[in-house]
C-alpha cells in the first residue's frame, strides 16, 4: 500500500495499528463494536476503531449476517483502511489466532511483493513489541521519522496473514519498504473463491518463521482490505477473529 508522503504505506499501517493519530471514519464504528461479530471476536476493552490512512479513501465496513455467520463485510473502491483493536498479550501467553474469510474475487494485477501493486482483498494484521535496538539503520531512521511525524515510534514488528493470487501458501513476503512488516501467505490462487475458509495459526511459530526470532508482546490486531494501488474494487467478508491461549496448542 503506498502513500503520497514518502510512499510509506506499510509504515503508516504499522503506526496507525499501534494507536497513533488517524483521521476519523465517516461512519461510527460502534455499529461493528457492538455487533455479534465483535462479541465473538478478540476481547477488546478499547473496542474496534476504523482507521483511515492519510490521503486514502476509506473502505466501507459494516456488520453482516452472511451464510448464517456473523461477519464484517468490507467493500473497497480504490481505497484502503482498517478495523483495529488495541490489546496486550504477553509472549508467554501467545497461543493461536483463529479467523475466517470469504472472498468472491481476487484483485487483478495485485502483487504484494511490489510497491505499486501491494493490494489484497483480505488481511489479518498482528503487531508486536520488541527491542528496537535491533533495527537496521534504515528501520531505525524510519522509526525516528515516525516519532517526529506522529509522536509514536514505529512498532517493532507487524505480521500479516494474506491471500495472494501469485504465491503458494507458506510463502513469506517481505515488505519492499521495511524489514519490520512481513506477510505470510495462507491462501493462494482462485480455487477456493466464494466460500468460507477457516484458519487457526500458531502465532509464535509463524512469527519465528517470518522474523527469525522470538515474538514480543502482541499489542494490536486488525482486519484490513485495500485496492488503492491497482485502482480497483473488491469485497470480502471476515468472520470473528479469536485468540486461543497457549495451553490449547499441541506440543511442539
Amino acid at each position: 500500500m503506498k502513500d503520497h508522503r514518502g510512499r510509506a504505506g506499510p509504515l503508516l499501517l504499522a503506526l496507525l495499528l499501534a494507536g497513533c493519530s488517524a483521521v476519523p471514519a465517516d461512519k461510527d464504528p460502534a455499529e461493528i463494536g457492538g455487533s455479534p461479530w465483535a462479541v465473538e471476536s478478540v476481547p477488546a476493552p478499547a473496542g474496534w476503531d476504523h482507521l483511515i490512512f492519510p490521503g486514502k479513501s476509506p473502505n466501507q465496513f459494516k456488520y453482516d449476517r452472511k451464510d448464517g455467520r456473523n461477519s464484517v463485510a468490507v467493500a473497497t473502491a480504490s481505497s484502503a483502511s482498517m478495523l483495529r483493536s488495541k490489546i496486550r498479550i504477553e509472549p508467554a501467553e501467545l497461543g493461536s489466532v483463529r479467523f475466517s474469510w470469504k472472498v468472491p474475487q481476487l484483485i487483478a494485477g495485485a502483487d504484494m511483493a511490489l510497491r505499486d501493486a501491494d493490494d489484497s482483498p483480505v488481511r489479518i494484521v498482528l503487531v508486536f513489541e520488541g527491542d528496537r535496538s535491533r533495527f537496521s539503520i534504515r528501520d531505525a531512521a524510519l522509526s525516528e521519522l515516525a516519532h517526529t511525524l506522529t509522536g509514536e515510534k514505529m512498532p517493532y514488528a507487524t505480521l500479516m496473514y494474506v491471500w495472494c493470487g501469485k504465491r503458494e501458501p507458506g510463502t513469506i513476503i517481505k515488505s519492499p519498504r521495511t524489514e519490520r512488516v512481513r506477510k505470510l501467505v495462507v491462501e493462494s490462487g482462485s480455487r477456493k473463491l466464494n466460500q468460507w475458509l477457516d484458519y487457526e495459526r500458531n502465532i509464535r511459530a509463524d512469527f519465528e518463521r517470518a522474523f527469525g526470532e522470538k515474538p514480543g508482546a502482541l499489542v494490536g490486531i486488525g482486519i484490513m482490505s485495500d485496492s488503492d494501488n491497482t485502482r480497483s474494487a473488491a469485497k470480502a467478508w471476515y468472520g470473528p477473529v479469536r485468540l486461543a491461549p497457549a495451553a490449547t496448542l499441541p506440543p511442539a
